[in-house]
């Protein structure tokens, strides 16, 4: 795949080596160091597009100045057969290269050759990924926290595919244990009452007060009248969550689709304790010494581990914790699934669990290599409207979920938003969200690609279609606003590297948005229609791979690139 960045910057390094040995033959420089320094890309392209600090590193090797070795690699370089034009002596031995017009006409070629699979890389070798995220307790409606971790952990899967891993997206239902069992509970009790009486039952205080846990009691009484008023409440409790759990899961499944979100698997949490997966687990830690009994439960030795405090493993009553199940499950993932890392992408409030669970994983005795399982951990959401904090819908008048957001907002704007900077609390303005200007970040790229295709259609219109990379002569495009422009273009490879890097896919929303600004500046800077025949071509060649790489960019954060605005 096309990244002319990387191309680049190795043919830069091969130059100086090259440089250094015909130097060292003729005696101009000692022979034998071996050439180290930074090779980077300056912020100011006076500094050239490309630049060496080699020389420098080299000086105390060679016992030469470093202005001196620097202008004696320049002098002997060979630039006819390399992507530069020139290279430079500057300040105290830097090698400033600076990009000829061959170079920026192969980044168009290149876009041109990738299509739709621009920007992507071998970087992941192939490596079998698993991303678990949203993953939220079935129990009750999709939050805005939930919103927020559907689009990072999906646009973080699309990253980590771009580059060249195998990824698989998982969502983890938690309908096992103490949240499960509040949730028949809290059921029995809305339906009690409404076959009894409000004041005849009393609700759990620490049950599910929500209005849909009424709905799925309505819609039980609805279905089979008091069959159950006097039932064994395990039994009644068990029929409910068997009916309710369902019913909520499809629920969360419509309403994950309608974000744009599909999972490789939903994986139960009640099939573990049915394998026995959980007991094993217990029983192996006890085996190997890492487990003490206190109050009647079972305790893990996690500060031995290296943790800040133990954790619970099994109740005094005989029930299995979440963090039990937690060791299970990611057991699974790595030694029977077979995945080669799994990142789990949690909210800030299982910060100190990620770091306690990671010191537990480095158990001699767990199937698991505590190096290949990461944590992307994201910071709350603040909705905002005129200034003002939102908690509650327009719609219904009461707490704002995921479904009521995208009744008010596009999924196009919620997406984009959402991929905010993971570590960083985000204030997310609703206001802004729908506004149809340039503040707005989301409008403000799409605007851009539909005014490519608008100016695309209507050039076809006059007989000017897109021509082929072959047929353009880009040696004619050496504008500012046409080169800057071509290398922001060619960055979107690297930018898709150091997202999957780094799990920051909101680099690609930054990417996007920098590349939309150069488009305009190009546009307005750079006549298309109207200009003369052979450098209307390359220019139209160049804003067709804009619309190109954007489309691209917004897929990879689930946005549509609309073909009119």
């Amino acid at each position: 795949m096309t990244n002319m960045i990387e191309k680049a910057r190795t043919e830069a390094a091969k130059l100086i080596d090259a440089a250094y040995e015909k130097a060292a033959a003729q005696g101009l420089l000692p022979a034998g160091v071996t050439l180290k320094g930074t090779l980077e890309i300056p912020k100011d392209t006076a500094n050239g597009d490309y630049a060496s600090s080699a020389a420098m590193a080299a000086a105390r090797d060679m016992h030469k100045a470093p202005r001196y070795i620097a202008e004696t690699l320049v002098a002997n370089m060979d630039l006819d057969a390399s992507p530069f034009e020139s290279a430079e002596v500057a300040g105290p031995g830097f090698i400033n290269f600076r990009l000829g017009p061959g170079w920026y006409g192969d980044v168009l070629s290149g876009i041109e050759a990738d299509g739709a699979n621009y920007g992507r890389s071998t970087m992941g070798a192939g490596e079998r990924v698993m991303v678990e995220f949203v993953s939220a307790n079935p129990t009750g409606p999709m939050t805005i926290g939930n919103a927020r971790g559907g689009v990072l952990g999906d646009a973080l899967a699309s990253v980590l595919d771009r580059a060249g891993y195998d990824v698989y997206r998982e969502f983890y239902v938690n309908d096992a244990g103490n949240q499960v069992d509040l949730f028949g509970k809290s059921i029995e009790a809305r339906y009690l009452q409404i076959c009894l009486g409000v004041d005849m039952i009393e609700f759990p205080e620490d049950g599910y007060h929500g209005d849909d846990i009424k709905e799925l009691a309505q819609e039980i009484y609805d279905k089979d009248g008091e069959k159950y008023v006097d039932m064994d409440p395990a039994q009644s409790r068990r029929i409910f969550t068997e009916y309710a759990l369902p019913r909520n899961i499809a629920r969360m499944q419509r309403d994950l689709a309608r974000y744009g979100i599909k999972f490789d698997n939903w994986f139960l949490e009640s099939s573990l304790h049915k394998s026995g997966a959980v007991r094993q687990v217990v029983d192996m830690l006890t085996e190997n010494g890492l487990t003490y009994e206190k109050d009647g439960a079972v305790w893990l030795k996690n500060t031995d581990l290296g943790a800040d405090k133990d954790e619970v493993l099994r109740r005094a009553n005989g029930f299995y914790t979440y963090y039990a199940v937690d060791i299970a499950y990611h057991i699974n993932k790595f030694a029977v699934r077979g995945f080669d890392r799994v990142i789990d992408v949690w909210g800030a409030d299982h910060h100190g669990h990620a770091i306690r669970f990671k010191a537990t994983c480095s158990a001699p005795c767990i199937p698991i290599d505590a190096g290949k399982l990461d944590f992307l951990i994201m910071q709350m959401v603040r909705l905002v409207r005129d200034g003002e904090t939102v908690k509650v819908s327009k719609r219904t008048g009461k707490a704002l979920t995921l479904a009521d957001l995208l009744d008010e907002i596009s999924v196009d704007a919620c997406r984009f938003f959402f991929n905010a900077k993971p570590d960083t609390h985000l204030e997310f303005d609703l206001g802004l969200a729908v506004r149809q200007d340039s503040e707005n970040p989301v409008y403000y790229v799409q605007y851009a690609h539909a005014r490519i295709c608008s100016l695309i259609a209507a050039l076809a219109e006059d007989g000017v279609p897109v021509p082929p990379a072959k047929d353009a002569d880009f040696s004619l495009l050496r504008e500012p606003e046409e080169r800057e422009l071509i290398k922001q273009l060619a960055v979107f490879p690297e930018e898709i590297k150091l997202a999957a890097r780094d799990y920051d896919p909101s680099r690609i929303n930054r990417y996007a948005i920098e590349l939309a600004a150069r488009f305009h500046r190009f546009y307005n800077a750079c006549r298309i229609r109207g200009a003369e025949p052979h450098l209307l071509a390359a220019r139209l060649k160049l804003a067709d791979s804009v619309r190109i790489t954007i489309e691209n960019a917004l897929a990879i954060v689930g946005v549509s690139a609309p073909e009119k605005m």
